[in-house]
């Protein structure tokens, strides 16, 4: 402050990720925006919350305090979908998990006001955004008020925020009473009285959607119908008699000029750098090099909480300013040639779904594209292909990839199959990543996307497409597990396809009920609030476990879990050795404890006629497999125990890894094995070492002794001979 000569700031932003300069933080464009409007702005970033004078660091602002979240709601920075602690903040210097509260917004708000009393707040960034009215908490399971309330803050600027914030600002500066302040689009204020409140929608009261699920899932439906800047109406919810909170309409989208103006904004696209002694940004590395080219998404997923923050409008950035950006980052220090991706939330949109939507809006009670594209859908991607083709041809450029989803339903009704080509041959590095989510229809209908079919189509289109250009790339699916609608039924049938498919996921997304999308509303009420029909819910821990672990089914740590599920789904079925089997069937500690001890041929409590190692007769040496072994024999006869697969020499269990038996070049001598190779099972987490290399008399066989010629067993753990006719003999041994 002393360097420019300030001797206070406007305003004081709080936020709760490090500062980054850079046009993918929310932070950095609304300080930005103000400062191109000639606002100062200071930024105290991760304040010490456990401090209330550390937000006091610039004094006190002229007109307000900023509070933002951060870049990411606090609450899922903080926690797993198990409501588990996370490890690492990417936000934070060094990736330190801790420096930041849980409910940050509502934390340093209060802050604020136990210091400032009077000092207008402004609140925003995605936490305030979608818990802008009273909402479900998954973290605590409870419904909780609006977060104007909670942080008593007096406004707040919800969606993107550009507009809404410099009308603030000018509003403020020109001596309006912050408590005035309710005639700006994209915002939210707390009333007295409707007096002066016209053309409103009056929700639910708070009291009656805490009693009844029923009208929560209504008053969630009205707000998901006016979320559209054009149609959306002024939505009214009352807390007590003498306190209402109102929620304004949305800020008008961005037009192409806006949004390259915003962009084009003196960012220093790096972190600051007092973090760079305890590691730098971590979040910064995945958009260094990436392009911003569109925001706003007409996909209308029902778990994606972009239609309540940046709507179904599509902005788009003109090529002269996307070009212009990225002439400035290919002659970055740090830049090897590599531009990460060039898109926004769905890479493939580039412009509005229809020409209809530029003056009236989104439809209110339709979709784009689902269940189908909509007739009116406008499906061209010419725009980005040019676009793509002009970063090519960049110097230093050697690729540019396409890491935004993909939206393959949009793709493949592209009659013109150019993108397609263009995208296999120079946007793909051997994979590319897309969101079918699903394979079970009903539980697709419930999420918002395409039918499973339409996902099999654009595979085969894809293959080919790849085929042709000479290219061997393949597609990666996302999954998620345990939405609402997904039995176990529906769970059995994507792991009966990831079978199929050949592929497990190294990674499966539990559903995550985050605030303010139609699939949370499901996940509280177990209603679909669009139809008010009753919805299936996964919810205790366990069973979306086994939800989790069928998915990932050839794990070796999932294989209880996805018995116990294939057992209740009544899929037992899929439990055995046949091709189709899921898993197969696992032998207990207690009986190879029982084997082991007892030296008894597994093979006869198997009822195995086939196998008659016992007799050990020379001139046809028999020996029986493990139990879901296989083996490869050379110059030996081998007969497989009643569970073993037939003519396989590489048996693959994924509940547990069994190494396949090697038999090579088994002669018998006077009844005696001279050359066997090392057998190893496998079982969960552990491995046992069953029998080792012998030279002569020693049986190779790791479940049971093999009689010798003097007609006395020989243990292959305990290299002790016994006689099993003598109990005297057998007691000796075990004691020995």
């Amino acid at each position: 402050m002393e360097q420019r000569g300030w001797e206070q700031c406007d305003f004081v932003f709080i936020t709760g990720d490090a500062y980054v300069d850079h046009p993918s933080f929310g932070p950095a464009i609304i300080s930005r925006v103000l400062e191109s409007h000639a606002y100062k702005v200071g930024i105290i970033a991760q304040p010490d919350w456990k401090d209330s004078t550390s937000i006091t660091l610039l004094g006190e602002p002229k007109l307000g305090f900023l509070v933002s979240g951060g870049n990411m709601d606090s609450m899922v920075n903080h926690y797993s979908v198990a409501k588990k602690k996370r490890q690492t903040d990417a936000y934070t210097p060094g990736g330190v998990m801790g420096k930041r509260p849980d409910h940050a917004t509502s934390v340093y708000s209060n802050l604020i006001r136990k210091q400032y009393k009077s000092k207008p707040i402004i609140i925003g960034g995605i936490e305030a955004s979608l818990r802008r009215l009273a909402h479900y908490d998954y973290w605590s399971d409870k419904v909780k008020r609006s977060i104007l309330l909670d942080s008593q803050a007096d406004i707040i600027s919800y969606g993107m925020g550009e507009h809404s914030i410099v009308e603030i600002a000018e509003a403020l500066s020109s001596g309006i009473e912050i408590q005035d302040i309710t005639f700006i689009a994209g915002t939210v204020f707390k009333a007295k009285s409707l007096e002066s409140v016209y053309d409103a929608i009056e929700l639910p009261a708070y009291q009656n959607i805490l009693d009844s699920k029923k009208d929560f899932a209504k008053s969630f439906y009205i707000q998901y119908c006016n979320t559209d800047p054009f149609s959306g109406k002024r939505l009214v919810e009352k807390y007590k008699d003498n306190e209402y909170v109102v929620q304004n309409p949305p800020a008008m989208p961005l037009t192409q000029a806006e949004m390259d103006r915003i962009y084009s904004l003196p960012y220093m696209r790096e972190y600051h750098p007092s973090y760079e002694e305890a590691g730098g940004i971590p979040a910064i590395e995945e958009v260094k090099f990436s392009l911003t080219s569109n925001r706003g998404c007409f996909g209308g997923c029902n778990y994606c909480a972009l239609t309540f923050h940046q709507g179904r409008i599509l902005q788009t950035r003109s090529h002269e300013s996307i070009v212009a950006e990225a002439n400035h980052l290919i002659w970055d220090k740090d830049f090897k040639g590599y531009i990460h991706d060039v898109g926004g939330p769905t890479a493939n949109f580039r412009h509005t779904a229809c020409e209809k939507q530029t003056t009236k809006g989104a439809c209110v009670n339709k979709q784009c594209l689902y269940p189908t594209p909509c007739k009116n859908l406008t499906i061209d991607h010419s725009d980005y292909l040019d676009l793509l083709r002009k970063l090519r041809n960049l110097p230093n450029v050697k690729k540019v990839f396409i890491r935004s989803g993909i939206r393959f339903d949009y793709l493949i009704a592209d009659k013109d199959e150019t993108f397609m080509k263009e995208l296999c041959e120079h946007h793909i590095s051997g994979q590319l990543k897309v969101a079918p989510e699903h394979i079970s229809d009903n539980v697709l209908s419930l999420m918002g996307k395409p039918e499973n079919s339409v996902y099999e189509k654009f595979k085969v289109k894809y293959n080919k497409m790849n085929e042709m250009v000479g290219k061997n790339q393949f597609v990666v699916p996302y999954l998620i597990s345990s939405h609402p609608g997904s039995t176990l039924k529906e769970a059995v049938e994507l792991a009966e396809y990831l079978r199929d498919l050949g592929y497990m996921p190294e990674q499966v997304q539990d559903f995550y009920p985050t605030p303010s999308t139609i699939s949370t509303c499901m996940y509280y009420t177990g209603l679909d609030p669009r139809t008010m029909k009753e919805v299936y819910v996964p919810k205790s821990p366990h069973e979306k476990a086994m939800q989790r672990a069928l998915i990932q089914y050839r794990n070796p740590k999932n294989y209880d879990l996805v018995v116990e599920a294939l057992k209740k789904a009544d899929r037992a079925d899929l439990i055995g050795f046949h091709k189709m089997c899921l898993i197969r069937p696992r032998q207990f500690a207690k009986e190879k404890q029982w084997i082991a001890k007892e030296g008894k041929d597994i093979t006869n409590s198997n009822k195995s006629s086939s196998n008659k190692s016992n007799n050990n007769k020379s001139n046809s040496n028999k020996s029986n497999s493990n139990i879901g072994g296989s083996n490869k024999v050379t110059g030996n006869k081998i007969t497989n125990s009643k569970f073993a697969s037939n003519k396989a020499t590489s048996n693959r269990d994924e509940s547990y890894k069994t190494v396949s038996n090697k038999t090579v070049s088994n002669k018998t001598e006077s009844n005696k094995f001279t050359s066997n190779k090392t057998t190893s099972y496998k079982g969960g987490n552990t491995e046992k070492q069953l029998s080792t290399r012998n030279s002569k008399g020693k049986s190779q066989d790791p479940f049971h002794a093999s009689k010798g010629s003097n007609g006395k067993a020989t243990d292959s753990r305990t290299n002790t001979k016994r006689n099993h006719n003598s109990n005297d003999q057998r007691g000796k041994a075990r004691k020995k």
